[in-house]
This record gives C-alpha cells, sequence and structure tokens, in this order.
C-alpha cells in the first residue's frame, strides 16, 4: 500500500519542464487568483494581530505565517504575471504599532487571534487541495500541493500551540445510537 508520503513524492517528481505548457483554463487562472487573495488578506490580518498581541508565543506563530504568507503569494505573483493573469486588488498593508495602545473594546484575544489564523490556514490548505486536484497543467498542480504542505506543516504546530493554551474550538462529540455516553 501506497504511504500519503509516496504518493506525494511521486506526484512532485512529474517531470514538469517536459510537460507541454497549454494555456492555463479558466479553474486554474480562478484558484491562482483566489490563492493570491488569500494570502494577501491573511497577511492584513496577521498584521493587525500583531499590532494586538504582546504574547510571544503569538507573535511567534504569527510571524511564521506571515513569512509563508509573503514567500507563497510572491510565489503566485511571480507566476501569474509570466502566465498574463492580472492580480487581485489588496488591501493596504498596516503599519506596526503598539499593543498596549489598543482600546479593549476593539483588541482581539489572543484565543481569536489564534482561532482566525487557524481558520485562515484550514481555508488555504482546502483551497490549495481543491486547486491542486483540478489542475491540468503539472506546474499548477505542483505550486499547490507544495503550498498545500506547507501549509500543513505550519497548522500542526499552530495546533499543538492552542491546544497547550486550550484554545481550540471543538464541534460537539458525535455518540451514536446504543453507545454508552462518557462524561
Amino acid at each position: 500500500m501506497t504511504t500519503i508520503f509516496e504518493a506525494v513524492k511521486d506526484f512532485l517528481q512529474i517531470k514538469v519542464d517536459n510537460e507541454p505548457k497549454n494555456p492555463l483554463h479558466v479553474g486554474e487562472v480562478m484558484s491562482c487568483w483566489m490563492y493570491l487573495a488569500l494570502m494577501d488578506e491573511a497577511t492584513i490580518y496577521i498584521q493587525i494581530a500583531l499590532n494586538t498581541t504582546s504574547d510571544d508565543e503569538v507573535c511567534q506563530l504569527l510571524k511564521q505565517s506571515l513569512k509563508q504568507c509573503d514567500v507563497q503569494g510572491e510565489r503566485f505573483k511571480q507566476f501569474m504575471k509570466t502566465e498574463g493573469i492580472h492580480l487581485p486588488p489588496t488591501s493596504e498593508q498596516r503599519p506596526n504599532s503598539d499593543p498596549t495602545g489598543v482600546p479593549l473594546g476593539t483588541k482581539m484575544t489572543d484565543n481569536e487571534i489564534m482561532n482566525g489564523l487557524s481558520i485562515k490556514t484550514v481555508a488555504a490548505v482546502t483551497h490549495c487541495a481543491a486547486s491542486a486536484s483540478q489542475s491540468i497543467r503539472n506546474d499548477v498542480g505542483a505550486m499547490f500541493t507544495q503550498c498545500m504542505l506547507e501549509k500543513m506543516k505550519f497548522g500542526t504546530s499552530l495546533k499543538d500551540a492552542m491546544r497547550k493554551r486550550g484554545w481550540i474550538k471543538v464541534p460537539p462529540y458525535y455518540y451514536p445510537p446504543g453507545m454508552p455516553t462518557q462524561h
């Protein structure tokens, strides 16, 4: 039986350069456009979050995610420019500010910041998985697969930190009919 790692390794070893470069189909273009927009908007969220927290661990995770968004966003910008795809409009970058100067009524808690980052990470992973599976061109599929794996790796450290702090929001547990419940 093939493991997930073997499958990913085999997928990424496809001879991308030997493939004929047909024009991108509309789904590939939309996927690239949406992912770049997601990275750009996540960047703004992270900048705002960095301006409202003073927790060292939260700041470290936010900075890791910010760097990843910047790297992946730049990867997509270069690819899209090469392919002639217009870039999505983005929000304005946020300047740095002092977290202690943010009024309490407008300040996100560290719990809210991390759950928001978690949702954005999950959205990115889901988008990459769908986009990779729908891509006809191998270079596009490989690019989304690489981003998905990077986001999944980051998501693991994010989940560990959130679990440690008790910040993970868990849906109700499911108990099949007839199964004794444990309280």
